[in-house]
């Protein structure tokens, strides 16, 4: 066990060792630089991890000043980005190499270059923001509002930045109207129609859609329609019907006592009189009035685009409400009656609801049907 313990620990730092210097073979030189601070944080004087971490350190500071160099010599305005990225990654390599105690490395001040790099970059995302908006497309504004948003991260001092992006999400966004286009015979009231439009349109926007069913601001452009069409609107006449049926039930009619052959009353094993429940049956008659009306629409929510015109999608809607109202008058033993049936006969007829009444009772499952169209085909609205 003695004997164990020792090669289990030289083991471990092997693997650590191994793991850092299969890092520096492989090319992977950050990785061995992080796996051999980490080492030569526990051991100091590990000289195989030094070696390691200053070869590593060496390459991988040689190719990033490679790098830049070809860079600048190409002298594309959009090299600035990467550029500063590169130097951002030499100052985090040097900060961590710097962690480790009794280690003699070269300190650079990259931050002239990075704060430099960092404006020019910043000066290529302004203007190409800028060459951008002038193809007044959509694409082109959104691309143009990351680009000032780049810019304001890395600068931030541009004047008129603020309005720039303000100025490129506002023509980059796309906006949909929702309105309900009523194409029946009946007239719906105007607070009918602002409940079906009551759809959370908050939930259905995205960075650059946004949903509108009202006209606020007359100088809105907007670039798809959302239609919803109610093209029928079916409410049944109202109709009554009656239902007569005779109820019968057996029910306990007091008790026999159970008498022997000599016509004596029965005992129990506890000297009880034995008792038989005895039955009759009653019967009554119940008169019920059955009310109801329905009411059906069907229409579609279809989908436009505007500039230019054309119909993305149409999909088809329905929604339905039930009215039904049961009293019901008995003539008879009301002990024949069940409990449901005897609560039938405390309701009177109720007037019916009008048709109007009915439409409105299908305003909720018709929101759900026009939220449900919408949400299923956002991917035509972009």
């Amino acid at each position: 066990m003695k004997k164990i313990i020792p090669l289990l620990i030289t083991a471990l730092l092997f693997a650590g060792c191994a793991s850092s210097k299969k890092h520096l073979v492989k090319g992977n030189y950050d990785a061995a630089i992080e796996k051999a601070v980490k080492q030569l944080r526990k051991d100091p004087d590990d000289k195989n991890q030094k070696a390691i971490l200053e070869d590593a350190y060496k390459i991988a500071n040689e190719q990033d000043n490679e790098r830049i160099r070809f860079l600048k010599m190409e002298g594309k305005p959009d090299n600035w980005d990467e550029i500063y990225l590169i130097y951002k990654r030499m100052y985090d390599r040097q900060a961590l190499v710097r962690t480790v105690p009794n280690l003699n490395m070269p300190y650079v001040d990259y931050m002239q270059e990075m704060v430099a790099a960092k404006r020019k970059a910043a000066d290529y995302y302004y203007a190409h923001g800028m060459e951008l908006m002038k193809n007044q497309t959509k694409e082109s504004y959104r691309k143009a509002y990351a680009e000032f948003v780049r810019a304001k991260e890395y600068a931030g001092d541009y004047e008129g930045i603020d309005e720039k992006i303000m100025e490129s999400k506002y023509l980059g966004m796309s906006r949909v109207l929702v309105s309900v286009q009523n194409k029946s015979i009946i007239r719906f009231p105007k607070e009918f129609e602002d409940d079906l439009l009551a759809l959370n349109l908050p939930a259905l926007n995205s960075e650059w859609v946004e949903y509108h069913t009202q006209v606020l601001d007359p100088n809105i452009q907007f670039d798809y329609l959302v239609n919803v069409n109610i093209i029928n609107v079916m409410v049944s006449p109202d109709q009554t019907v009656q239902r007569d049926s005779v109820i019968k039930k057996e029910i306990e009619d007091g008790f026999t006592y159970v008498l022997d052959k000599k016509g004596n009353v029965m005992k129990d094993s506890l000297g009880n009189d034995i008792k038989m429940p005895k039955y009759k049956t009653v019967q009554c008659a119940l008169i019920e009035t059955i009310q109801r009306k329905s009411c059906r629409i069907e229409g579609d929510v279809e989908i436009l685009q505007l500039n230019p015109s054309k119909v993305l999608k149409k999909d088809p809607i329905g929604a339905q409400s039930d009215f039904e109202h049961i009293s019901a008058r008995a003539l008879g033993d009301l002990q024949a009656l069940s409990p449901q049936q005897l609560e039938r006969t405390k309701s009177q007829p109720v007037p019916f609801p009008s048709d109007i009444d009915m439409v409105i009772r299908c305003s909720e499952s018709l929101k759900m049907a026009i939220r449900g169209a919408i949400m299923n085909n956002r991917r035509f609205i972009n």
